[in-house]
């Protein structure tokens, strides 16, 4: 099993590392039109689901996450609802934005639950992204939580590997902390329990970079209560 320590250290590695969460510079999205942008090579456009670049005496075709290096920068394929664009990593974005460190919460255990999934109906249940795009996210299941200052209930996904994921929201958001975090938890045991450790609670990338484009929380995931556990602010 993974400890507080190392995880916090994986989350380091996966946030501040070269082509790391953080050094997204821009998400630049694409039509058929091929068009240049700032401290990009080459001129780009959309054709299909792929973003193409016309790049010196060549051309580049990025499908949804594959990554091209041109010198220090990193560019991936991206698309969202058939919308494609061109993502920017480089290593000297943070820096740029002065930000360099996570501010957590000390490790609390009572933070440490286990919860039986309840599952529901598929549902498509309507979403906003931090830009304002509309969309609908597929919720199958429920936790309920007993969590210090009042009971809660966690609306999950279940990703492709069998593990759940929540985006959710508390009394902290938004001053004590950034406006909602991730959290991701194990697959079910066979009689339907969850290990729900919201000491493991993290920032989205939009905390770090406003090329991303995450989704907020469903209304269910929406908190009165605090949860000071997991991750806080960006510095």
């Amino acid at each position: 099993m993974t400890t507080d320590e190392e995880w916090r250290a994986r989350r380091d590695t996966a946030v501040w590392s070269p082509g790391g969460i953080a050094t997204l510079a821009a998400t630049h999205w694409l039509d058929p039109t091929p068009r240049a942008f700032d401290g990009v090579p080459g001129r780009w456009h959309a054709e299909g689901d792929r973003a193409v670049g016309s790049v010196g005496d060549g051309f580049v075709s990025l499908a949804p996450g594959e990554r091209w290096e041109s010198g220090d920068l990193e560019l991936r394929g991206f698309e969202r609802d058939g919308a494609v664009a061109v993502r920017v990593y480089d290593p000297s974005a943070p820096a740029h934005r002065g930000i360099s460190d996570i501010d957590r919460w000390p490790v609390d255990n009572r933070m440490r639950l286990v919860a039986r999934l309840r599952r529901t109906p598929h549902r498509d249940v309507p979403t906003v992204a931090v830009d304002g795009h509309q969309s609908t996210g597929d919720f199958d299941g429920e936790l309920d939580l007993t969590l210090p200052d009042g009971d809660v209930t966690l609306c999950v996904q279940t990703l492709d590997d069998g593990s759940l994921f929540a985006a959710f929201s508390d009394a902290t958001s938004g001053n004590e902390s950034y406006r909602f975090r991730f959290l991701r938890m194990s697959a079910p045991t066979s009689d339907g329990l969850v290990t729900v450790d919201l000491n493991r609670a993290y920032l989205p990338p939009c905390a770090f970079s406003d090329g991303y484009v995450c989704v907020f929380p469903p209304p269910t995931n929406r908190w009165a209560v605090p949860v000071r556990a997991g991750e806080r602010l960006v510095r």
